[in-house]
């Protein structure tokens, strides 16, 4: 069994997956994955399949050398509106989310409610060639592959507001850490109530 960098909490479900080494440039797994976390599942896949059919561009907020803006990036609230479709990486992250999915399923969770509570990128040692340079020289010419993980969880459901004005803090007094360590919730000094 693999370590992920996140153990949920043991009450918690959740699914998991991930990719080690895998053959796509770092810089763009980063910025799908940080655009992508904290989304429902659904809306996720739906913004990867966008971005392959070029009707939505993945925002570049860290990477941004040389990154070209897009009309797209108006969408996403990109700074400069600068993105790219990446298709390669994208393709790749859309399975092992895909992947996620389904191990969500076998272990009874509903897709509908998961969302993606912890999505992360790390450089993985890079893939070292060569390439001939002018006067009989050699120079490198490295691949950035990429380690990528996954795990969702599912949305909880809200819980509605107390109207009645019963129960703990309905009064809307509100207790400090300090005046619960010291065990006096009662009003001092003189007042005229």
């Amino acid at each position: 069994m693999t370590r992920y960098s996140v153990e949920p909490d043991a009450g918690v479900q959740t699914s998991k997956s991930r990719g080690s080494h895998l053959r796509v440039h770092f810089k763009h797994c980063r910025e799908i994955t940080h655009h992508i976390k904290g989304m429902k599942v659904k809306k996720a896949m739906k913004f990867m399949d966008d971005v392959l059919a070029f009707k939505a561009v993945v925002p570049f907020v860290k990477f941004t050398g040389g990154i070209g803006r897009k009309a797209q990036g108006k969408q996403s609230h990109s700074p400069g509106n600068n993105g790219r479709w990446p298709v390669k990486a994208t393709a790749v992250v859309k399975d092992l989310l895909s992947n996620a999915i389904a191990n969500g399923e076998t272990k009874g969770l509903d897709p509908e409610c998961l969302y993606i509570c912890h999505a992360q990128c790390n450089r993985a040692p890079a893939g070292r060639r060569r390439t001939y340079r002018a006067h009989g020289r050699i120079g490198k010419y490295a691949s950035q592959p990429a380690h990528i993980e996954f795990v969702l969880e599912e949305k909880k459901e809200g819980v509605e507001k107390n109207d009645d004005g019963e129960g703990e803090g309905a009064s809307g007094k509100k207790i400090t850490r300090k005046m619960m360590a010291r065990g006096r919730f009662v009003k001092t000094g003189g007042g005229t109530e």
